[in-house]
């Protein structure tokens, strides 16, 4: 039997298949069956400081600016203490998973503000998670805004919420960078302990009926692991942090790859959301499978094991001819 173990942000690992940060991660039950099917670790749906504004926002106008027309009546609002926010909710999930579960909670923090970034951190802390992945969702919309603003907003962001909690920290970053080892790099001497690669924008898309831009949501397909893949290979052994891929891994060959390319950990979202829990025991159990037809006696002995410093044609990781990728393909092709 081959020892599936693995590390991430100094947690023991029972596998590298984690569950990425979704709806079914944040509900006990479906938590419970997840753990059930093997996975290792739960990152939690991300608690929005923008969605705790408008609560805020919503409150304060209920309570502070409600004419109801008899004053003798204003007695009846109810007392702000008995309100339960978004926040009181998310906290609540934190222990009930954290009670129900023995593998690790990763809890994910999407701040507006610094403040609400150190705040909510050391709410999540307080509450038992057991990690945190701060997930940096910006859109570079100012087109005045230099690359190096928006880099050193990333830093900075780290560096506080580091200094605030003892947490062990993940960034997700998304793909656009100019020269993401080098971003990552900052980041590692700002203080992560991990990297998750790469975090998927929804894009917005104009219906052609009302001519409205409106949000929409795509969720993956196996194609999009092959350039978290390349960026493995490229970064294992290259950065000194722990490497999670996310985004595109339906199939056991993707979890396979991924990790011989260098990943900790895999993190799966989208198939689980297409098929259920099961599937991920079953992507689990062809792992197994694969690593005996193999002769791979564990996880650790496959990290890394084909990225670019091992490859056996490691400029493919970096450059590809393309005229030869076209000439290569046949009609109906699927790896």
């Amino acid at each position: 039997m081959p020892d599936l173990r693995s590390r991430y942000l100094g947690l023991e690992l029972d596998n590298p298949l984690i569950v990425s940060s979704c709806p079914l991660s944040g509900e006990t039950d479906s938590a419970r069956r997840l753990e059930d099917q093997g996975a290792a670790a739960i990152i939690m749906p991300s608690l929005f400081e923008e969605s705790l504004r408008e609560d805020q926002e919503q409150m304060h106008r209920f309570l502070d600016f409600q004419d109801i027309g008899f004053g003798e009546a204003e007695s009846f609002l109810p007392e702000p203490v008995a309100y339960r926010s978004h926040l009181d909710d998310y906290l609540e999930k934190i222990l009930d998973l954290k009670r129900s579960l023995s593998i690790p909670v990763i809890g994910s923090l999407n701040g507006i503000s610094m403040s609400g970034w150190l705040e909510h951190a050391r709410d999540l802390e307080e509450a038992g998670c057991d990690a945190l992945e701060l997930n940096i969702y910006y859109v570079a919309a100012d087109l005045s805004q230099p690359a190096q603003e928006i880099e050193a907003r990333y830093v900075e962001i780290l560096r506080q919420v580091g200094a605030q909690v003892s947490l062990p920290i993940a960034v997700k970053l998304g793909p656009h960078f100019s020269s993401l080892g080098h971003m990552i790099g900052q980041l590692r001497e700002a203080g992560a302990t991990g990297i998750s690669l790469f975090n998927r924008f929804y894009h917005p898309d104009i219906d052609l009926l009302d001519m409205r831009v409106k949000p929409r949501i795509h969720l993956s397909s196996s194609d999009e692991s092959m350039e978290r893949i390349r960026w493995l290979g490229l970064l294992h052994g290259q950065v000194d942090v722990d490497l999670a891929a996310t985004g595109g891994f339906h199939r056991a060959t993707d979890v396979i790859k991924a990790v011989l390319a260098g990943a900790d950990v895999v993190g799966l979202c989208s198939v689980l959301l297409k098929k259920g829990e099961r599937a991920l025991g079953d992507i689990l159990s062809d792992i197994k499978l694969w690593m005996e037809d193999n002769e791979y006696e564990s996880v650790a002995q496959m990290k890394g094991s084909v990225c670019q410093h091992h490859a056996i044609n490691p400029v493919a990781y970096e450059h590809a001819n393309y005229l030869a990728v076209l000439e290569s393909y046949t009609t109906g092709e699927n790896d």
